[in-house]
């Protein structure tokens, strides 16, 4: 499985970097103004600064909603760096737009997907990701971690290129759960991915060990 950060913090993708598990990066412009980063000469610099941080994908959202502005926008992004992945919106000018980029060889990632239907359609149009949103189906009293299921028998059932990237998580047994499932990327905070290192018997562990080792000396 590999891991991605869904956010804009410069600071934290340098430490989930440093891990030496970090597989790319996810954002969004909600995440951009959540670090004080506005206006598109900022966003679009921000974008490359990511980028030169980390040595996988990274997802850039477009704003516009209809397929020529999405067109515009995509190509844009996607010659600001290789590791740009223009990020799609699931509708139907978006799944037009991926169609689009797929056959220009441009990579994507269709965002905001809540069905195995929009998953069939985006991976039909040729995205590279697919985002199901788990945490907000959870949220709104819907197992996400079941919709991971689902999607994965279908692209298993005809084979599809499309990469199952589970977004929205929020917490370890998110993770843990994904790559059960066989979901190929999980994108998370920064606190779920370092939730993982964390286990009561192996702190307990250590300090025995650290404790013996006291007393041999």
């Amino acid at each position: 499985m590999k891991f991605f950060i869904d956010t804009a913090n410069l600071d934290q993708i340098r430490e989930a970097q440093t891990l030496g598990v970090l597989d790319g990066v996810t954002t969004n412009p909600s995440l951009m103004a959540k670090e004080g980063i506005t206006g598109e000469k900022n966003i679009l610099k921000h974008y490359v600064d990511i980028c030169n941080i980390v040595d996988g994908d990274v997802s850039a959202e477009v704003i516009a909603v209809d397929l020529k502005g999405m067109i515009k926008e995509g190509e844009a992004l996607a010659n600001l760096h290789p590791q740009i992945v223009v990020k799609i919106p699931m509708i139907e000018e978006g799944v037009k737009a991926l169609n689009y980029f797929s056959d220009a060889g441009i990579k994507t990632n269709c965002t905001l997907v809540f069905s195995v239907g929009q998953a069939l359609l985006a991976a039909k149009a040729g995205a590279t990701y697919v985002s199901p949103f788990i945490g907000r189906l959870d949220d709104n009293s819907t197992d996400g971690l079941t919709l991971i299921e689902e999607i994965r028998l279908v692209y298993d059932n005809y084979a599809f290129e499309t990469e199952i990237l589970a977004a929205s998580v929020r917490h370890t047994m998110h993770i843990v759960n994904c790559a059960k499932l066989g979901a190929d990327v999980m994108t998370g905070p920064l606190s779920a991915i370092k939730g993982l290192l964390k286990h009561p018997l192996t702190d307990i562990g250590l300090a025995q060990f650290l404790a013996d080792h006291k007393k041999g000396n």
